[in-house]
């Protein structure tokens, strides 16, 4: 995840380095859209290596996913700039972008199916929880990155070369990436099951289920849009929204990482002894109701402590539904397409809404000249959350009584 999300942090200098303009504003977007191209990508990896998990492995699957994802890193790391190979440099990183678009596709619904398989009994939310924390892990040691690397270099060298540092280290992370997950085991579940289905298989149960895979889309539409918004967004928005300094915007993402990675688990265990839809409910109508205004305040005054509380309350918030929801996702979905399921969802939330926040955001303060726009972008992320929470159905009996809160864990 380090890998795939460190390239919004530094979208401003990736523009300049492959898509350069006399507009800064054109140069921007076309990174950011590049940042955005990836999401597209997601379904179809969510489709093809997910129905391979279905078949072959939990695993294996995602083996496979970090193989493409160190292709896609290397390549985006390592190409020259548009000044030295012209057009082929922006070619370049736009087919590595969309490699790490493919991979991550299937990585975080693996992932999440892995740890509910392996769950002990009544702390399933816990478990799955740790799926988005450890993705906070990389928010903060990108953040952390960045800050070093601005307070150690002038913003020439971080725009000529100091970029492709952060690049560069999360190719030199995947050799122990690569043995750890060679060092799992099979879960259990899957090696119970009499028999694997086949890609088709996956295919055909995937259509007969495509109101389970729409409303898991709306449930993380909520999630993506606002995580994005608070991570990968911040040091963009910070610096050339708000005129902060490069330096406390990163500041800002480092501590709102950290907030993640506090929250996280603490509301996946809460949701284990509460309920999944209480939650979820809550955290949706608190988003509604507070983000724009929340904005309109952080954007009267721009500072450093008005960014940081802004993004820290909705931090909370994210935390908070996203402990309940990647849980409440794995019980939504048939065991024999659960990977695939559950990713298609994610990946779908995350490349029509999620991954595009970015660019939306900046196009449409530059459209309206109101800053606090990305409020409202919020606060429809937060609407589709809403609905998904109150009409979604687990599969088990046991999983919906986790769902309703009427029993605890």
């Amino acid at each position: 995840m380090y890998n795939f999300m460190v390239f919004g942090y530094y979208a401003t200098a990736i523009g300049a380095a492959f898509f350069p303009s006399s507009n800064e504003f054109a140069s921007l977007m076309l990174a950011l859209m590049t940042f955005g191209a990836g999401f597209l990508m997601r379904p179809l990896g969510a489709i093809v290596l997910g129905a391979y998990a279905d078949k072959h492995g939990r695993r294996d699957g995602l083996e496979w996913a970090l193989i493409l994802m160190a292709i896609g890193t290397v390549l985006i790391a390592c190409v020259p700039g548009y000044a030295s190979i012209g057009l082929v440099a922006p070619l370049l990183v736009l087919t590595g972008r969309l490699l790490q678009g493919f991979s991550v596709g299937m990585s975080l619904g693996g992932v999440s199916v892995y740890l509910s398989e392996i769950a002990t009994p009544g702390r399933k939310g816990f478990y799955v929880s740790w799926q988005s924390a450890s993705q906070q892990v990389a928010v903060v040691f990108a953040a952390l990155l960045g800050v070093v690397l601005n307070a150690s270099l002038p913003p020439a060298a971080m725009n000529r070369w100091g970029w492709r540092v952060p690049l560069l280290m999360g190719c030199a992370i995947i050799p122990f990436l690569f043995r750890l997950r060679r060092s799992l085991e099979e879960t259990a579940e899957f090696l119970a099951k009499p028999r694997h289905p086949t890609v088709s298989d996956v295919l055909r149960s995937l259509a007969a289920h495509r109101r389970i895979v729409a409303i898991g889309t709306m449930m993380v539409t909520m999630t993506t849009v606002t995580f994005y918004m608070i991570t990968a967004y911040t040091p963009t928005f910070g610096s050339a929204v708000l005129k902060l300094s490069h330096f406390d915007s990163l500041v800002v993402t480092l501590c709102v990482g950290i907030s993640n990675l506090v929250w996280l688990p603490v509301m996946g265990a809460l949701s284990d002894r509460v309920g999944r839809r209480p939650l979820l409910i809550t955290c949706t109508l608190m988003m509604l109701i507070s983000a724009y205004p929340a904005m309109q305040w952080l954007v009267n005054t721009p500072s450093f402590s008005r960014l940081l509380a802004v993004q820290l309350w909705f931090s909370f918030i994210f935390a908070s539904y996203n402990g309940a929801m990647v849980v409440f996702l794995t019980e939504m979905m048939p065991v024999d397409f659960r990977t695939t399921g559950f990713s298609l969802a994610y990946s779908l939330a995350a490349g029509v809404f999620g991954g595009f926040t970015p660019a939306l955001s900046t196009y449409l303060i530059q459209i309206t000249g109101n800053r606090a726009i990305p409020g409202i972008w919020l606060s429809v992320a937060a609407g589709c959350g809403l609905i998904a929470a109150m009409v979604a159905r687990p599969q088990s009996d046991e999983d919906a009584s986790l769902a309703t809160g009427r029993i605890a864990a």
